[in-house]
């Protein structure tokens, strides 16, 4: 006898030379898998009053079924019984394929288990998700609310914080890789860190954002609220005739330092107070308010 039993066929109640294929008797296609083919038989067992015949027929097939059923759902079987009708094996289950990727997710999860896989997938994701937002705050765009009314009406702040003009904070970006390619230039809205003496001066420290008014070496006069440049008139378009003050008094910027200054003068506690900042302090360039809605542009 054979490695494989092939199911007998039946005439009449006799059996003939021609053994029935298996596949035919389960109803079942040669590519089937080991899950279909159990799905087939235990199909047939919940149904036996569906079959039609005598009680010997029925008896009859019972038995085929049987017999099919062991041959396919044994893959040594199964594999002796294709290579014989066939002349070269068939696998018992359709072989994945796997295309070639260069996501490394993928070819170290591509021999587990399918939830598995869906499971790591997301996990890469929301995380690649998170790291990426951190490396833009890191290196590129942050985001920041403005708290105060120093640079006022260029970026409001929310009332009834003193001389607020709107029912919201501006929040803004600032580019920080703007800062790496070159040195800010005067006008920019800067973010930056204060100096220690900021605090003191100011009652509070930390990050601020003002406008660079003065650059490195030169001198910063104010003269009734005039801002001049190693003597030469500034000119500001960007400060309202009623945010100006009247102050005196004359800044040295040393090198690799800025001077900056509130477009809100009268309620700006600036370099006049606290002095300049140096470079390392500066975080980045603002340049685009994304809220409220009826701010959004760029700066």
């Amino acid at each position: 006898m054979s490695a494989f039993e092939p199911p007998e066929s039946e005439s009449n109640g006799r059996e003939t030379d021609a053994p029935l294929d298996p596949y035919e008797v389960l109803g079942v296609s040669r590519n089937a898998t080991q899950d279909d083919i159990e799905r087939r038989y235990v199909d047939y067992q919940r149904h036996p009053d569906l079959w039609v015949g005598s009680d010997a027929d029925r008896l009859d097939r019972q038995r085929r079924i049987e017999s099919a059923y062991r041959l396919l759902s044994d893959p040594a079987r199964r594999a002796a019984y294709d290579q014989a009708a066939t002349g070269q094996p068939e696998p018992a289950e359709p072989v994945r394929e796997y295309h070639r990727t260069w996501n490394p997710v993928d070819r170290l999860t591509r021999n587990l288990p399918r939830p598995w896989r869906i499971a790591i997938d997301w996990a890469a994701t929301i995380i690649g998700a998170i790291l990426i937002v951190l490396a833009l705050k890191q290196w590129i765009v942050n985001p920041y609310r403005i708290p105060s009314s120093s640079m006022e009406p260029t970026l409001h702040c929310a009332r009834p914080g003193l001389g607020c003009e709107a029912h919201f904070s501006d929040r803004v970006l600032a580019c920080r890789i703007c800062l790496d390619f070159g040195n800010p230039s005067r006008g920019d809205i800067i973010v930056f860190k204060t100096p220690p003496e900021a605090a003191v001066k100011c009652g509070e420290g930390g990050t601020f954002v003002k406008r660079l008014i003065g650059l490195p070496g030169e001198t910063v006069e104010e003269r009734n609220g005039q801002v001049y440049i190693d003597g030469r008139h500034l000119k500001e378009p960007y400060i309202q005739k009623g945010r100006r003050d009247n102050q005196t008094g004359k800044w040295t910027v040393p090198k690799g330092q800025y001077f900056f200054m509130g477009d809100n003068r009268a309620q700006s506690c600036d370099s006049r107070q606290w002095g300049s900042v140096p470079r390392g302090n500066l975080i980045g360039t603002v340049f685009f308010v994304y809220w409220p809605p009826n701010r959004i542009g760029f700066r």
